[in-house]
């Protein structure tokens, strides 16, 4: 069977590091060799939650750089890399005060990102006719000061695109001179809200495949190094049906996806908390009902999360794995979208017009902390985590294309690392690996536990790790398709160690067909049978209480697959 995405993963597009922002070596925080003392405060809080995780100078490799081999990946490191990658923790979707709903500086987001141990953010301001006009330029030199302020941060510059006929997606760009000319034409040709083509119609689905192009064709014509697309929050409002995304991952040459993934937990996790400490609404604000645009085919509970992520990566044998199954590249993410944070203290400042300005005033102290907000900071609650072959802007942007991915929830694990091997080969997160059939292959996971209390102050406790696998079918036929009848959990391990690294390995046997695996886990606090039923499912996450579901008391990680082809 063919699979598209093959040995593109393998190569690297566009390394030629001549932007000033470029960064050849690891972050101060990283380097053991720079002493603590010369350190940033910022700095210093990194270091010291890199050690804590057990994440400096030995354990699961130094700096969350992961050996090579199972064999070595416990040994201790250098803290530069062997053949494997430098974990980055990021955050693609974050809203500043050039955001209509929005109130924070650019460099507020940046700055808390970066205490809560974000190596690399998007700044993603909304889509309108009031941002396309004047924003997309005037948040950039702020952006820029952001940079050089945080140089041990990779502050991309992107925006929330209204994708026309479906939901919001994060578009962001490699850094350069043509970074703004060309986010600003993209949204003014393609953006729904702009061109009022938010309706479900063919004629908007296809605006949208062609603002994908757009984008493609800037990197073909080196107007930018790269650009890429994720869908947010898919579900929410049941407005992206299964045949849009996947023209939006078949839009563009898969050497070079511009749609490669969506949220598998949406932002806004502090929306559940019960009033009167919290806004008493629904994690990731998924409180909403079928609306006209909305795809028929879905069922009501799909416009609710379960255990804080989207019910299209939540239900194993759903949306997601139906993507899978097809053997292309569809990754997930889980990011802040931060507007307004919880238990926070600030107010947007006086005198504000932000039809006029393209902006609201610079927050000023407002008195009174504010329980009535759904969102957290980036980083301290969601983490999407990718495995990049240095520290710089291309790099993230190719370990995302890649789909070396893992997410968490409050700071569920310091570390992950994975291994499909078989033969002398092995592939990890995101990867293929190609064996003649009949080859026995392994699964080998090592999962650095907790190091320290997360941002809510408490330690969390990994309860239990579970493997998920399917068959790759092939096409489907029903582009509407959103399920995948041979995904489900063939192995679960339960954790009885609260520290340190955990190493746990699958033996899939003698390989036959082609398939995949995917990882979830769980502190086990809420749990249930799945929506396919307990053979599928037997104790995945459940649905979410409208009003009721405090984020801390359900978390979760997830982990991009890996394929097997045999041939």
């Amino acid at each position: 069977m063919g699979h598209s995405h093959g040995h593109g993963h393998h190569h690297h597009h566009g390394h030629d590091h001549d932007h000033d922002h470029e960064h050849a070596a690891l972050p101060a925080a990283f380097d053991t060799s720079v002493p603590d003392e010369a350190l940033s405060p910022e700095q210093q809080s990194r270091r010291s939650l890199l050690r804590r995780a057990g994440l400096l100078g030995a354990g699961l490799a130094a700096s969350s750089v992961l050996a090579a081999s199972p064999a070595a990946a416990s040994a201790p490191s250098t803290g530069r890399r062997g053949k494997g990658f430098l974990w980055l923790a990021g955050d693609h979707h974050i809203h500043t005060q050039y955001s209509n709903d929005g109130k924070y500086r650019v460099v507020d987001q940046v700055r808390h990102g970066a205490m809560y141990g974000m190596d690399w953010l998007v700044i993603t301001d909304h889509g309108n006719a009031t941002h396309a006009k004047i924003g997309v330029e005037k948040v950039n030199p702020d952006i820029r000061e952001a940079r050089e302020a945080y140089e041990d941060t990779l502050v991309f510059q992107g925006l929330e695109w209204n994708i026309p006929a479906a939901e919001h997606g994060t578009v962001f760009v490699h850094p350069g001179k043509n970074e703004v000319s060309v986010l600003k034409q993209f949204e003014n040709d393609y953006d729904g809200s702009v061109k009022g083509a938010s309706a479900s119609t063919p004629a908007n689905e296809a605006l949208a495949i062609a603002g994908l192009a757009f984008l493609s064709d800037q990197v073909k014509r080196r107007k930018v190094k790269d650009a890429l697309m994720l869908a947010n929050h898919p579900a929410r409002r049941g407005v992206d049906s299964p045949h849009e995304i996947r023209a939006w991952r078949d839009a563009t040459p898969a050497s070079h996806q511009i749609a490669v993934g969506f949220e598998g937990a949406p932002g806004h996790q502090a929306g559940g908390i019960a009033a009167p400490l919290g806004m008493g609404r629904a994690r990731g604000i998924y409180d909403n009902n079928p609306s006209a645009n909305s795809f028929p085919g879905y069922p009501p509970e799909s416009y609710r999360t379960w255990g804080g992520f989207d019910w299209m990566t939540s239900t194993v044998g759903g949306l997601w794995d139906s993507l899978l199954a097809e053997g292309k590249p569809w990754w997930i993410t889980a990011n802040s979208d931060s507007h307004q944070n919880y238990a926070d203290t600030a107010v947007r400042g006086p005198g504000s017009d932000f039809n006029a300005n393209g902006k609201y005033e610079d927050p000023v102290y407002g008195g009174k902390i504010d329980l009535t907000q759904g969102d957290y900071w980036p980083g301290y609650y969601s983490r999407t985590h990718v495995g990049a072959d240095g520290f710089n802007y291309a790099a993230v942007m190719d370990g995302i294309r890649a789909g070396r991915i893992w997410v968490d929830h409050g700071q569920l694990l310091s570390g992950l690392d994975v291994r499909v091997s078989g033969g002398s080969r092995w592939a990890t997160l995101g990867g293929a690996l190609h064996v003649r059939k009949g080859t026995k292959v392994t699964l080998t996971v090592d999962v650095a536990l907790a190091g320290g209390p997360n941002w809510a102050g408490f330690v969390p406790t990994l309860a239990r790790v579970d493997v998920i696998q399917g068959d790759v079918t092939g096409e489907v036929k029903d582009k509407d398709t959103f399920t995948a009848p041979t995904a489900k959990v063939v192995k679960s391990y339960e954790i009885n160690k609260s520290t340190g690294t955990v190493r746990l390995s699958y033996d899939l046997g003698r390989v036959d067909r082609p398939v995949y695996v995917r990882l979830r886990g769980t502190d086990g606090k809420r749990t249930g049978v799945g929506p396919m039923g307990a053979a599928v499912d037997p104790a995945g996450p459940v649905l979410d209480v409208v009003g009721d579901a405090d984020p801390w008391q359900d978390l979760w990680f997830y982990s991009n697959p890996v394929w097997v082809l045999p041939s």
